[in-house]
């Protein structure tokens, strides 16, 4: 055999391998899968009502959701949220069903075609949530919020998913482009105050504001994605470049502005912009992380030849830098009275960010009190280029405790076809 037959020969099985292995960890990872964004992940009513809470939220929840709630009549509770959370993890591809039919499979070339099927031209995108709160409180028009967040959203590239499955063909290329991710977490401190500006008979008109001290975590981002390499019948040859800058501490501010109409005292419409300004300077271990390769013609004759092949990673501390909160707007109506409640919420994001979308997503929600301590909701979202949810969830309501729980899948009524799971539970009392 060869020098040629030999190198397509150990090509191919490299390539079998390293798909085998990169897709059953890919898939492990999607299996257990959000929204557009990340706040108001916690409260466990807000969840089951597929987030259309903009016209609802009372009390803590209206610093959450729209500040401006507090200044209306009805809408201002005095109570403690003792302890709040909730997790989501999405993405835009696969199924609960792939996973277990592909992983630990061996996978033909009509089930790595119906795999990259299912990847949109755009990608894999991958994006995870989570949100905890603990003694929160409201008191009149004024809440005091306190909450830790964590997000990350991230893209593999279509090709990069070919590569994984089938190889690098001959005189085929894979590019890095199109492909990125950030994470961030972080805890924030928020007052809130809303105040009324107009009341003629039943309707009136307020405004609110919540303002945040935030203390930044961690943060990762890709900075530079570039290049790619192209496979020919006699080895390799490309050349990439990877940036990413991290940081595990930092401080900043956020501020969210709302109003909201009381139509009656059946129904109110609000509007809110949630981190309409914000900043986080990061100032601790602050560095810059980067890879470089280039290869020429590399063959398995020449793989060693330091003249071929060059690649170079380094970390490096660099000065401190900024970021900000991706601002996100949401316009919401609810029906506020009688047995059954109900609100439809539009939430637009204006770039795309770790637990944020560009795309508009809407959202519908109902709550029912066939039994009033033990109130029924169920939601549906569409839109944020991520998967239609379908949402529900009960509770415990007897007027000075409560305990709300939900679940959202990110899918159909089938949990097996889900792309994605969202929990919830928050609890707290009266006063």
């Amino acid at each position: 055999m060869n020098t040629s037959s030999n190198y397509k020969a150990q090509f191919r099985n490299r390539s079998r391998t390293v798909a085998f292995a990169a897709l059953s960890a890919i898939l492990l990872i999607l299996a257990v899968g959000g929204d557009a964004h990340a706040y108001g992940l916690s409260s466990a009513r807000a969840v089951a009502m597929g987030g259309a809470y903009t016209g609802l939220a009372k009390g803590v929840y209206a610093g959450l959701y729209n500040p401006a709630n507090l200044g209306l009549d009805g809408y201002r509770q005095n109570g403690l949220e003792i302890i709040g959370a909730g997790a989501r993890i999405s993405n835009n591809s696969f199924t609960l069903n792939d996973y277990n039919d592909y992983t630990g499979a061996i996978l033909t070339t009509d089930d790595k075609n119906t795999i990259l099927n299912k990847i949109p031209v755009e990608g894999l995108k991958i994006s995870a949530d989570a949100e905890a709160t603990a003694m929160s409180l409201s008191f009149g028009n004024i809440a005091l919020t306190f909450n830790g967040l964590a997000a990350t959203e991230s893209n593999l590239g279509k090709d990069a998913m070919r590569l994984i499955l089938n190889g690098n063909g001959f005189n085929e290329t894979f590019s890095l482009d199109g492909m990125y991710s950030e994470a961030i977490a972080y805890a924030t401190g928020g007052v809130s105050y809303g105040t009324s500006l107009l009341k003629l008979g039943s309707r009136q008109l307020s405004i609110g504001a919540t303002a945040k001290y935030i203390r930044g975590i961690a943060y990762e981002e890709v900075t530079d994605i570039s290049g790619g390499a192209t496979t020919l019948i006699t080895g390799f040859e490309g050349e990439g470049n990877i940036n990413i800058r991290t940081a595990t501490g930092g401080t900043g501010y956020g501020l969210d502005l709302g109003a909201a109409l009381k139509l009656s005292h059946d129904y109110t419409i609000g509007v809110t912009f949630t981190n309409l300004f914000s900043h986080i300077t990061w100032n601790n271990e602050t560095q810059e992380h980067g890879y470089y390769f280039q290869f020429d013609t590399t063959t398995t004759d020449n793989m060693d030849d330091d003249s071929v092949v060059i690649s170079e990673d380094y970390s490096r501390d660099i000065d401190d830098f900024t970021s900000s909160l991706p601002t996100v707007m949401r316009l919401g109506i609810a029906n506020t009275s009688g047995r059954l409640l109900w609100a439809i919420d539009w939430e637009q994001g204006f770039r795309l960010g770790a637990g944020t979308s560009s795309k508009p997503r809407i959202a519908v929600g109902a709550e029912y009190h066939l039994i009033p301590f033990m109130p029924l909701r169920a939601g549906y979202a569409a839109g944020g280029g991520k998967a239609a949810a379908l949402s529900g969830g009960s509770g415990f309501d007897f007027g000075l405790a409560y305990m709300d729980f939900a679940v959202s899948n990110h899918s159909t009524f089938n949990f097996s076809e889900s792309k994605g799971l969202h929990f919830a539970i928050s609890a707290g009392i009266r006063l």
